[in-house]
């Protein structure tokens, strides 16, 4: 899950996927317990999610503007190109 795709949604579906992500969480600990665990990784992005949502809610919630990255590759453009150094011969 992107932190774009979590920044267009409204509060109401941010408070909805975190209670869906709180539920799959749940049920991962469980499958972990009994060993009927498959996907380790899983638990891993599961929780990962969860602070990205919470990030975006406490952002949305104080008011705070956050400003989008500008792509890697316009910005490799934009900046100045490097002189190389002579060497002494």
């Amino acid at each position: 899950m992107k932190v774009a795709d979590i920044r267009a949604k409204t509060a109401d579906q941010l408070k909805q996927e975190l209670m869906d992500l709180r539920k799959e969480q749940l049920n991962l600990r469980i499958q972990k317990t009994t060993g009927q665990l498959e996907n380790s990784s899983r638990v891993r992005t599961v929780r990962r999610n969860i602070a990205k949502i919470k990030t975006v809610a406490a952002e949305m919630k104080s008011g705070k503007v956050v400003a989008a990255k500008a792509p890697k590759k316009a910005a490799k453009a934009a900046a100045p190109a490097k002189k190389k150094k002579e060497s002494k011969e």
